[in-house]
């Protein structure tokens, strides 16, 4: 079994960054990847970005390149997603799973990952 709580999000401006962390607790995730995605009111959970987390390997969904960046604390056993120049169309719960995936890609369905977080909330309006 693996745990994984969400943090950090928040009401901002467009424009403002955003550091969400991704705790967790269980079994190791030596052979897992964490992805993070998220979840518009009205649509689909989509995948935003991934980590591998043995090799450190990552990969982002077109939308977030250049703007969001995933990061690995394993000492802390976190995985963070450090969000920058926010738009309104980034809006929506923000997610983080685990799954047994030796490699990793942003857009990979959600089905793939075994275990979730919560969410939570990050909101970008002006």
């Amino acid at each position: 079994q693996v745990q994984l709580v969400e943090s950090g999000g928040g009401l901002v401006q467009p424009g403002s960054s955003l550091r969400l962390s991704c705790a967790t607790s269980g079994n190791t995730l030596d052979y897992y990847s964490i992805g993070w995605f998220r979840q518009a009111p009205g649509n689909e959970r989509e995948g935003v970005s991934c980590i591998v987390i043995s090799s450190g390997a990552t990969s982002y969904t077109n939308s977030v390149k250049g703007r969001f960046t995933i990061s690995r604390d394993s000492a802390k056993n976190t995985v963070y997603l450090q969000t920058d120049n926010l738009k309104p169309e980034d809006t929506g719960v923000y997610y983080c799973a685990a799954g047994p995936l030796p490699y990793c890609n942003a857009d990979a369905p959600a089905g793939l990952y075994n275990y979730w977080g919560q969410g939570t909330q990050v909101t970008v309006s002006s």
